[in-house]
């Protein structure tokens, strides 16, 4: 089992943007590979504390986990940075605007070349109930922007393929040299040699592709799912794809109402079956189930099924399906059936009789959400 983000952070689940970034500096300088060579376990906890920021520092991904675990990310080959460099990729936000790395990964400070990202795309996707229940492998096509055949990349002349500029000014402390990324290739040391004519300024076009998303059980509506490097390319030999996020929109059940990880159904008897009873059926997303209704059973009883319901997206089982039972009032009587209901009406047998048994309605309410 993946180990807590705020744990690996070491902050509380309460922690501000603030505190988490300063956490992440903190972890980052004393578990990276420059200070630890060619200790694997503190790699690793480098790795691990990138990861735990990416999440914690976006708001949307954040909330997602929260609610979620790592399972909101599981369900598309989510998943993070790929290497080093990727990681090395995102300092500038953490540790000045030209910080990029250590000496052994492309210098502290001194500069290098920059991993261009393509654009991430975002589509939303609609799923069914029995998807959702069941888990499902979805096909959705996708326009991406991808380099086009025959592109062709060279180095760029202003920067000489460092993808940094150097410049050098006077200050009251003496000399300071500072960089920044290269403006000409925008710090990828690279520019376009030869552009086929059906590409863009940066050498791509754009491609359909049919793209397969994992939909886990227990998904919810407004989840975001991430389908790593299917979003547009970038420019350069050496550049990122970025990532499609895939929003689940949960379509309405025509029978079933959820509820987190139960299933609400309406059932509709009629006064006979509620008198003497009933074997009833009914259809739910994983097949059809039985179960018997006692005689004299009454209006607003509620029957749970367990196991019946929606899984965990977590993982920790399955929720159930809720029955409501409702009596059916027919509006349109034969005289002969009127009489009948007359000759009842100060009938011992038809007189309510409330049991201490018997549960209010606010008490069904609480059981139900208990």
């Amino acid at each position: 089992m993946k180990k807590d983000y705020y744990e690996i952070l070491e902050v509380e689940k309460t922690a501000n943007a603030a505190e988490i970034k300063k956490a992440y500096r903190k972890q980052a300088l004393k578990y990276h590979p420059d200070k630890n060579p060619g200790d694997k376990d503190a790699e690793e906890k480098f790795k691990l504390a990138a990861e735990a920021y990416e999440v914690l520092s976006d708001d949307t991904k954040r909330a997602q986990y929260d609610r979620f675990g790592h399972a909101a990310f599981e369900g598309a080959g989510g998943g993070y940075h790929s290497s080093m460099e990727d990681i090395f990729s995102h300092f500038g936000d953490i540790f000045g605007g030209h910080f990029s790395g250590f000496s052994g990964f492309g210098g502290f400070g001194g500069g290098s070349q920059t991993r261009l990202r393509g654009e991430n795309l975002r589509v939303r996707l609609k799923v069914t109930l029995e998807d959702i229940v069941k888990g499902a492998e979805k096909k959705i096509k996708v326009k991406r922007k991808v380099k086009a055949e025959g592109v062709t990349y060279k180095t760029c002349p202003s920067c000489n393929g460092s993808g940094q500029v150097v410049r050098q000014m006077q200050t009251m402390l003496g000399m300071m040299q500072t960089s920044a990324p290269c403006s000409s290739c925008q710090g990828s040391g690279q520019i376009i040699e030869n552009r086929p004519p059906e590409s863009d300024s940066q050498g791509l076009k754009i491609f359909e592709e049919t793209i397969s998303v994992k939909i886990p059980a227990g998904v919810m509506d407004g989840v975001q799912l991430k389908v790593s490097g299917k979003g547009n390319e970038a420019m350069g030999k050496n550049s990122i794809a970025g990532d499609l996020l895939v929003l689940i929109e949960e379509q309405e059940h025509e029978t079933l109402k959820r509820e987190g990880e139960n299933l609400h159904y309406d059932l509709y008897i009629s006064f006979p079956e509620a008198v003497l009873g009933a074997s009833k059926e009914i259809e739910t997303v994983t097949g059809k189930v039985r179960f018997k209704l006692d005689e004299g059973v009454q209006s607003g009883k509620i029957l749970r099924l367990k196991g019946k319901g929606v899984p965990s997206l977590n993982g920790y089982g399955t929720g159930d399906l809720i029955i409501h039972v409702n009596v059916w009032t027919p509006k349109n009587l034969t005289e002969k059936q009127k009489e009948f209901f007359r000759e009842m009406r100060d009938n011992e047998n038809f007189t309510p009789k409330v049991e201490k048994t018997d549960k209010s309605f606010f008490e069904k309410v609480k059981d139900m959400f208990s």
